[in-house]
């Protein structure tokens, strides 16, 4: 082909490798050797699955000759977090502990892409635990360095996936999202993601037999990063539906009843308190107009309980990681404890009373959010609220983390809710890719993925980059 391989979309090399227009192998190969060319530099994948890739690489080559069908994504090489479970290789979500967890099977989302025909090429970087704020960082691998600007944070917990697909390691990444984490990575990478409606995917986080607490059966979610929405989509419909290893994943259609013509969009401009930084007003500005172009009806509105869904938030998953963390800190370093001590010292855990009374607040919330999103069936706003920062600015006391959630606080409330979400870019400022993300009720994805096709239509496609040094 003229173009180099690891520049095209997930979806333009499968229907290449279907069409015997190149090999999965050769596929696989160009994407290994973009690997060894720009990780270096970057350090978003912990370790290459180089062998394990070969080889299933060449059985996509040998059905393909045989005759034999395809999966949708055959040959299409994709990243995994280390805190997702992949069949022989260690999750060890960044920290020594866990160096030599590795795991007999793969996670609910890795078994179904691999069953599509995707290939996993490499496990990514991520912060300890998934526990150290913004910026990706382990113990074990170090910082993960953002390709537009090396000084700036990549953004996490999904990081290391957003930096690999932004900078064509891979086409696709799989990572998850309990507040931001896939959408603040896409966005500050100037890539696309989907964050799925609780209940979308199946997914299975466990360490050990023990399942996990409220906070984190209600909250994380997989989902997919990409260079294009189109490849959103592709993967939402390979990893959506029930699985008896996930009772909470249920079979609801993809596909919800057409909209009438002229959606309305509400845009959010102030998920921050103060507002977005000037430059991220410009983008949802530009996201907004392309929408109107497309024939959305687009809207100022206020989201309902906007506070009251974050401190929710934060009391319920704070309340209970009071409970564990003189256990869990034991697994971290004094740096990536941060984020939690300084979290639990702005917001301390509530009482049991209280606690108790967190399920009908958010119950009430969610009624209140479905209110809104009947009569708005999309809302447009930030990822986050201001640029990439310094990590070094993120964690130097408590009012620096309380800042620095302040503007993922739509994040957070849009993951209290459950709904869904698309994370896709809209432009340049400064060197720097912005991001806007697309909400809408739940199960809703197909509203979400076409308003995000609409923006990106009109404002383009911003990766795969060559880093800066």
């Amino acid at each position: 082909m003229d173009t180099e391989l690891w520049r095209l979309s997930a979806t333009a090399l499968a229907g290449a490798v279907a069409d015997g227009e190149v090999s999965a192998r050769e596929v696989t190969e160009a994407h290994l050797e973009r690997i060894a060319s720009v990780n270096p530099a970057l350090n978003a994948i912990t370790g290459p699955l180089t062998e394990s890739a070969r080889r299933a690489a060449a059985e996509t080559d040998r059905r393909r000759a045989a005759g034999e069908p395809l999966g949708p994504l055959a040959g299409v090489p994709f990243t995994v977090k280390e805190n997702i479970h992949v069949a022989g290789s260690a999750t060890t979500f960044g920290v020594p502990r866990f160096r030599d967890l590795v795991p007999a099977s793969d996670a609910p989302p890795v078994r179904r892409l691999r069953a599509a025909g995707a290939i996993p090429i490499g496990r990514t970087n991520l912060p300890d635990m998934t526990l150290g704020g913004l910026h990706t960082v382990s113990t074990l691998y170090g910082d993960t360095r953002n390709p537009w600007d090396p000084a700036l944070t990549p953004g996490g917990s999904s990081g290391g996936d957003a930096v690999a697909v932004a900078a064509g390691m891979a086409p696709l990444g799989l990572g998850n999202d309990s507040g931001g984490s896939l959408r603040i990575p896409a966005a500050f990478n100037g890539v696309a993601t989907l964050k799925p409606s609780y209940g979308r995917f199946p997914m299975d986080h466990r360490i050990g037999p023990q399942d996990p607490s409220l906070s984190s059966q209600l909250f994380p979610v997989d989902g997919p990063i990409a260079r294009t929405v189109a490849d959103l989509r592709a993967v939402c419909e390979v990893l959506s539906g029930s699985d008896p290893q996930d009772p909470r994943a249920v079979p609801v259609p993809l596909d919800g009843p057409p909209p009438a013509q002229g959606v309305r969009v509400g845009v959010v401009l102030d998920p921050a308190g103060p507002g977005p930084a000037p430059e991220v007003l410009a983008g949802l500005d530009s996201a907004a107009a392309a929408l109107a172009d497309a024939g959305y009806r687009v809207e100022h509105v206020e989201v309902p309980r906007l506070q009251e869904a974050v401190e929710g938030y934060r009391d319920l998953i704070y309340t209970e990681f009071a409970l564990i963390w003189p256990t869990v800190r034991q697994l971290l370093t004094d740096d990536s404890s941060r984020h939690i001590e300084y979290s639990l010292a702005e917001r301390p855990p509530v009482g049991l009373s209280e606690y108790i009374a967190l399920p009908g607040l958010r119950l009430g919330i969610q009624r209140d959010w479905a209110d809104l999103l009947e009569r708005f069936p999309l809302l447009l706003g930030p990822a986050y609220a201001g640029l990439p920062p310094a990590p070094k600015t993120l964690l130097r006391d408590v009012e620096d983390n309380t800042r620095t959630f302040a503007a993922a606080r739509l994040c957070r409330a849009s993951t209290f809710v459950g709904v869904p979400s698309v994370g896709v870019p809209v432009g340049i400022a400064g060197g720097l890719p912005l991001g806007v993300q697309v909400i809408g009720g739940m199960y809703r994805e197909d509203l979400c993925l076409r308003a995000a096709a609409a923006i990106e239509a009109r404002l383009g496609v911003l990766t795969p980059v060559e880093p800066r040094s």
